[in-house]
C-alpha cells in the first residue's frame, strides 16, 4: 500500500511539471518540480506562515529544489539547476513528455519526493501570465455576483485579478451562488450528470 502512494506522489510530481507554473522569460519552459501537498524536509519552511515573509519562503523552496535536483542527479537524471526562484527547466514539448514517460526518472522521483515542497505563493504567482484586463474585469464581476447571491465572505480579486483568499464554500448561500455566477467564468449553471 505504501508503494502506491509514493508512485501516485511521484506520478503527482511529474505531472506538475507539466502543468504548473509555465513560463519565463529566457523563452524555455520553466516549470516547478515539487507538487502542492507534496513531503515536506524538516528544515523547510516553505509554505509556513510567520518570519520574515516571502522572501524566507522562496529562500527555503530555492534550498530544497536544490536538494531535489542532487538527488536526482544521484540517481542518473541529468537535471538541471533551479533558477533564483526554484524553477527547474526541464524543457517543454516532446522533451516534457519523454522525460515523464522515463523509467528511470520516475525511479528517481520516487527516491526523491522527500525533497519535494509546495511552491511558495509568491513564486506561483510570479510564474502565471498576468491576466488580460477583460480577464481581470470577468473576476471582478464573478466576485460581485458571488457576493450578491449568498456568499457574502468571497474574497474581491486584487487590482491584478488574482489574491482570492478564504471564503466559506459550504454554505447553503455559497452553494447557490456558484450555481448562479458559475457561466461568469464558463461553468454551466447545471453541471452535467457523472460517468462512472
Amino acid at each position: 500500500m505504501r508503494t502506491n502512494r509514493v508512485l501516485l506522489a511521484a506520478a503527482v510530481s511529474v505531472m506538475a511539471l507539466a502543468l504548473t507554473g509555465c513560463g519565463g522569460d529566457e523563452g524555455g519552459s520553466k516549470v516547478p518540480s515539487a507538487a502542492t501537498g507534496g513531503a515536506t524536509t524538516s528544515g523547510s519552511s516553505a509554505g509556513s506562515s510567520g518570519g520574515s515573509g516571502a522572501g524566507d519562503d522562496v529562500a527555503a523552496y530555492v534550498a530544497a529544489q536544490g536538494k531535489y535536483v542532487k538527488c536526482l542527479r544521484d540517481n542518473g537524471i541529468d537535471a538541471p539547476d533551479p533558477d533564483a526562484k526554484g524553477n527547474i527547466d526541464f524543457g517543454g514539448g516532446d522533451n516534457l513528455r519523454a522525460l515523464k514517460k522515463d523509467s528511470k526518472f520516475k525511479t528517481a522521483s520516487v527516491a526523491c519526493a522527500e525533497y519535494l515542497t509546495a511552491v511558495p505563493e509568491s513564486v506561483e504567482k510570479g510564474n502565471q501570465p498576468a491576466l488580460t484586463a477583460a480577464q481581470i474585469k470577468v473576476k471582478q464581476e464573478y466576485a460581485t455576483c458571488m457576493q450578491k447571491n449568498g456568499a457574502a465572505d468571497f474574497p474581491d480579486p486584487g487590482a491584478d485579478g488574482l489574491g482570492q483568499g478564504e471564503w466559506d464554500q459550504t454554505s447553503a448561500g455559497a452553494k447557490r451562488a456558484t450555481r448562479v455566477c458559475g457561466p461568469i467564468i464558463g461553468v454551466p449553471a447545471t453541471a452535467a450528470p457523472g460517468k462512472g
